[in-house]
């Protein structure tokens, strides 16, 4: 079979299988119910007001939903206004059954709805689905319980407050449910960087059937970070009875990543192969799903190629094309089981859960723009209304340390902004940044890799001659352009930057 051939095979299945499911759930439409349908929310209690959302503060935990009986979730939107650039990592989605003290489902928010690292993307699959550029979550998951279930969400960061939170959850009231009903599974794991040995991804004793993985990783030097085969272990196995052939294998990619998404398995966020650069994949088990009677053990390995970037010769330049490498790992196993499993271990603190940034607020830096009456704050940072192209605002920053940096800011892009040009130290960085959006939201934007030295340095904006992708014939008569932080990370105070391989020793 040729290799298009098998393309088009493996693309049919997969959109069959799709639309078979599709039709038995329009089936089960024209059956009658024996359920109740009942909604919690955050409506506000004045049917007649607007004020439909609850604030989170610091450290605080909100009780979603807290019911006895039968039951079986079926439905939880949700969608954030938080201050923290990384609230995807900060606040922690948990669910307690039938009276455990300890949650069967624990995990950062944005994790849960596949996007790690606090970061902001949208992506469709069958059980869940994120849009508003990152802001909106939903997802389908059958979560039942027996007798009790309460759901709660914890804004963890010490420092910023969620200020509004805004949600559904939908649940079934049932008279009983069927023996064979097992229970909902969520578990958020890290190794920040990852330790010698594979990365366990799940570890649980029980009966039950594995149904999905979430897979995150921020590198810390250049190359292909996913060399790693998964390795499942069932009911004790010293062997694995499911082994892999590469990272993007088991996420069904090949010949690395590329941001895609499938009702099934997909890359919700993939940002490059240099340091400081992130990746997300998701693939879920529920035409698949992986049984098992006593214990299921779900590992990875971390290896990929490895470059030497001071090497004056291209012989010299790749170091390894197959090392174990210290990337930054995170992941969320899903599962059904029974009886219900506790996760007893607490969450590493939010701080622990992303990469050492430096996150400025950008009103606190000093600012010189071409007309400082049109320059106002931000929430936390600051808006510029420029005048046209040439016209530009500029911010200074200072480091302490000499080093490689990763620069980034959460900007907010809207249909009145426009094409705008970095400059850092008055030197053109990275592409322009295209800031428009026909709906408006906060949105990352790396400005690229840069080695800086000790002292003061200055990132400037200027307005560019280009239209945005979403700009009109008709528009306002300025141009808005909003930055909120400016994010800097040196990549030398992420554990295992640029360790070298050595054939003889191994790494360093």
């Amino acid at each position: 079979m040729r290799f298009t051939e098998q393309i088009f095979l493996a693309a049919f299945l997969l959109v069959s299988n799709t639309v078979g499911v599709a039709q038995e759930q329009l089936s089960e439409l024209t059956l009658r119910k024996e359920f109740e349908a009942h909604r919690e929310s955050s409506s506000e209690p004045d049917l007649k007001g607007n004020g439909d959302s609850i604030s989170i503060a610091p450290g605080e935990s909100i009780t979603l939903l807290d019911i006895e009986g039968p039951g079986i979730i079926t439905h939880f939107w949700n969608t954030i206004a938080a201050l923290d650039p990384f609230a995807g990592r900060s606040v922690v989605f948990r669910i307690y059954y039938d009276g455990n003290t300890s949650p069967s489902v624990q995990a950062p928010l944005g994790d849960f709805f596949g996007v790690g690292h606090g970061a902001l993307k949208s992506f469709t699959s069958m059980p869940v689905t994120v849009s508003a550029s990152g802001l909106s979550r939903t997802c389908y998951w059958r979560i039942p319980s027996r007798k009790h279930v309460r759901v709660t969400v914890t804004n963890e960061s010490p420092t910023y407050p969620v200020v509004d939170f805004y949600y559904y959850l939908d649940w079934q009231k049932h008279q009983s449910l069927p023996a064979e009903t097992m229970y909902f599974h969520a578990e958020y794991r890290q190794s920040m960087p990852a330790k010698k040995g594979h990365y366990t991804i799940l570890e649980t004793k029980g009966t039950g059937h594995y149904v999905g993985t979430v897979y995150s990783a921020q590198q810390v030097e250049m190359g292909w970070f996913g060399e790693g085969d998964d390795f499942i272990y069932i009911d004790g196995a010293k062997i694995p009875q499911l082994k892999g052939t590469g990272t993007e294998d088991y996420f069904n990619d090949a010949w690395g990543f590329s941001e895609f998404h499938t009702p099934y398995h997909g890359v919700s966020l993939y940002e490059g192969v240099h340091a400081g650069d992130r990746v997300t994949a998701y693939r879920w088990h529920i035409a698949d799903p992986i049984p098992f009677r006593k214990s299921i053990r779900v590992t990875i390995e971390h290896r990929g190629r490895v470059y030497d970037e001071t090497a004056k010769h291209p012989n010299n330049f790749e170091l390894a094309a197959s090392s174990e490498r210290p990337d930054w790992l995170s992941s969320v196993g899903f599962w059904y089981q029974y009886p219900p499993a506790t996760i007893p271990d607490e969450l590493p603190p939010a701080s622990e859960r992303i990469a050492p940034y430096r996150v400025v607020p950008v009103q606190s830096l000093k600012n010189r723009a071409e007309s400082p009456d049109k320059v106002h704050p931000s929430h936390v940072g600051v808006r510029y209304l420029s005048s046209g192209p040439g016209d530009a605002i500029e911010f200074e920053f200072s480091v302490d340390q000499p080093g490689r940096y990763q620069l980034s800011g959460m900007f907010y892009d809207s249909f009145l902004s426009g094409v705008f040009q970095p400059l850092l130290d008055g030197k053109e960085i990275n592409l322009p940044i295209d800031m428009g959006s026909l709906s408006g939201g906060f949105k990352w934007h790396q400005l690229d890799l840069h080695d800086l030295n000790p002292g003061k340095h200055t990132l400037r904006f200027e307005q560019t001659n280009q239209k945005s992708a979403y700009s009109r014939t008709i528009a306002p008569p300025f141009t808005d352009f909003t930055i909120e932080y400016l994010a800097i990370l040196r990549l030398q105070d992420m554990e295992g930057y640029h360790q070298l391989y050595d054939e003889k020793k191994g790494r360093r």
